[in-house]
């Protein structure tokens, strides 16, 4: 489509001022290569909204009061979300093979707590929930804290339910276990077994923000999130995950992803697998 037959303009002014506030407000960074994803999901809003332009949207962003209101509408829709069950699977085999059997055997309060941060729509977090279901003993204090920027997506996540295409990949024996399949309106969906969702707690969290949260983590993952930051708030990111994982706690982060210069406060331990050295 040639940009004369656009249903709208996006003049310059007004993708650095999208790119500049989407930095400043959720810490992502956008280039002008993705000023077409810009183009696409802004222009949603747009439409929603009755606006005429992008610079009537922008101008409803500087105005504080209904700005307010909007920015999460524009976080939500400039938030990528990308993820699948098990997705990176290794990271699911260490917990299960290595970590979970160490952890324990070293933990006498018998208390472990796993945060998710970026859940995207929960697959990540339920799939954690199906390793420490099947590993941790009933007796255990075990809580995972899921944790989303986008609130749309989060909502999908606390619902429980996906399309049946979303397991098909999965053992027959774990995907009868942990999933209901749909009948009549719902069928070709599937519904997370109670079980699990008793171990998830889902709260919407802009990660640059305070995190309203005690105590420390014994496995953080932090997957495929940081790779739209830029180094500093990698590197301010990375400290605060320390800050709050237990000494020799552990931190997994996507394949694309490494903490190489940008603190040294973890060690490489597996395939982006990280423990906390001080």
């Amino acid at each position: 489509m040639s940009i004369a037959a656009r249903e709208f303009n996006l003049q310059d002014r007004e993708f650095q001022f999208i790119a500049r506030l989407i930095r400043e407000q959720a810490g992502i960074v956008i280039g002008d290569n993705k000023r077409e994803l810009v183009y696409s999901r802004i222009t949603r809003r747009l439409r929603e909204l009755k606006l005429d332009s992008f610079r009537d949207y922008c101008r409803l962003l500087r105005d504080e009061q209904s700005g307010t209101v909007e920015m999460k509408h524009f976080i939500n829709a400039l938030t990528t979300n990308l993820t699948a069950f098990f997705r990176e699977n290794h990271h699911f085999e260490y917990i299960e093979k290595e970590l979970l059997p160490k952890l324990l055997k070293a933990k006498t309060d018998k208390r472990l707590r796993i945060w998710s941060a970026g859940c995207s729509s929960g697959e990540e977090a339920y799939s954690i929930a199906m390793i420490v279901a099947e590993s941790v003993p009933s007796n255990w204090d075990a809580r995972i804290l899921a944790t989303e920027l986008d609130s749309n997506i989060l909502q999908e996540a606390e619902t429980a339910i996906y399309p049946i295409s979303r397991v098909e990949r999965m053992p027959e024996a774990r995907l009868r276990r942990w999933f209901k399949r749909g009948t009549g309106q719902n069928e070709g969906m599937v519904r997370v077994a109670p079980e699990l969702c008793s171990l998830i707690s889902f709260r919407q969290l802009n990660l640059l923000h305070q995190w309203p949260f005690q105590g420390q983590f014994d496995i953080i993952f932090c997957r495929n999130v940081v790779i739209y930051f830029d180094t500093e708030t990698q590197i301010n990111l990375f400290d605060r995950f320390a800050n709050n994982l237990t000494p020799n706690g552990h931190l997994f982060v996507g394949h694309s992803e490494s903490l190489y210069q940008k603190t040294e406060r973890f060690a490489l331990i597996g395939n982006t697998v990280y423990q906390r050295t001080h």
